[in-house]
C-alpha cells in the first residue's frame, strides 16, 4: 500500500524522531492530570468538584492546543499521533467511569464509550505492528469535543449555584439538557468508531 492509498489520518511509521517538543509535553501533562482529576471527583465535596472541573478544563485545553501547535509548527510526530488520542481516552473514559460511580451518567453509556475507545485503541495497536499509524480523524475529534462538553456539564456543581431552581432553568431543565448532551455524545461516539472500522477494512482490501 502506498501513501496515496491511505486516508489522511493514516501514515507509515517514521523512525528516529524526536518526541520532546511542546505538543508532546502538553499531552504528557494531560496524562498526569488524569489521576488527579479522578481523585478529586471521587472525593465528591463541592470544593473537590470545582477543583475537578478546573483540572478537566485545563486538560481539555491541552488537548485543543497540542494538536494545533503541532500542525502550525510542523511538530507532528508518530508519538503524538498515538499518545494524544490515548490521553484523550484516559481523560474522558476515566471521567465517565467516576461520573457513573457518582450516578451522574448511566453505566450503559459508559460501557458503550469504553467498548468503542478500547476497540479503536486495539485496532490502532494492531495496525501499528504493521507499521501504520492511525491518527484521530475529524469524526473522532468531534466525538471528543461532545464528550468533553458533556463531562463539563456533569461536573459543574449546579446545587451550589444560587438560583439554579428558578423557573428559567430548573431541575427538570437540567435533566433534559443532560439527556440531550448524552444523546449527541452517544451518536458521535458510535459514528466516529464506525469511520475507523471502515477505514481499516479499506486498508485490508
Amino acid at each position: 500500500m502506498n501513501r496515496a492509498q491511505m486516508d489522511d489520518n493514516v501514515s507509515r511509521v517514521h523512525e528516529g524522531e524526536n518526541i520532546w517538543n511542546l505538543p508532546n509535553v502538553l499531552t504528557m501533562v494531560r496524562l498526569v492530570l488524569v489521576p488527579v482529576f479522578i481523585i478529586l471527583v471521587l472525593n465528591g465535596s463541592v470544593g473537590a468538584m470545582w477543583a475537578a472541573l478546573v483540572v478537566f478544563i485545563v486538560a481539555a485545553f491541552t488537548d485543543l492546543y497540542d494538536g494545533k501547535i503541532a500542525r502550525e509548527r510542523g511538530l507532528v510526530t508518530d508519538w503524538g499521533k498515538i499518545w494524544d488520542p490515548i490521553a484523550d481516552k484516559a481523560l474522558t473514559l476515566g471521567a465517565f467511569v467516576v461520573l457513573s460511580i457518582a450516578g451522574l451518567v448511566p453505566w450503559w453509556f459508559t460501557a458503550i464509550v469504553a467498548a468503542r475507545e478500547l476497540g479503536i485503541t486495539w485496532m490502532r495497536s494492531r495496525l501499528l505492528k504493521r507499521g501504520v499509524v492511525v491518527a484521530a480523524n475529524s469524526g473522532g475529534k468531534a466525538k471528543t469535543v461532545s464528550q468533553m462538553f458533556l463531562i463539563v456539564f456533569l461536573l459543574f456543581p449546579w446545587d451550589s449555584v444560587s438560583g439554579v431552581n428558578n423557573a428559567l432553568f430548573d431541575v427538570t431543565g437540567l435533566a433534559v439538557a443532560r439527556w440531550i448532551l448524552i444523546a449527541i455524545a452517544l451518536f458521535l461516539t458510535v459514528w466516529s468508531g464506525l469511520q475507523y472500522v471502515i477505514a481499516a477494512v479499506k486498508m485490508k482490501k
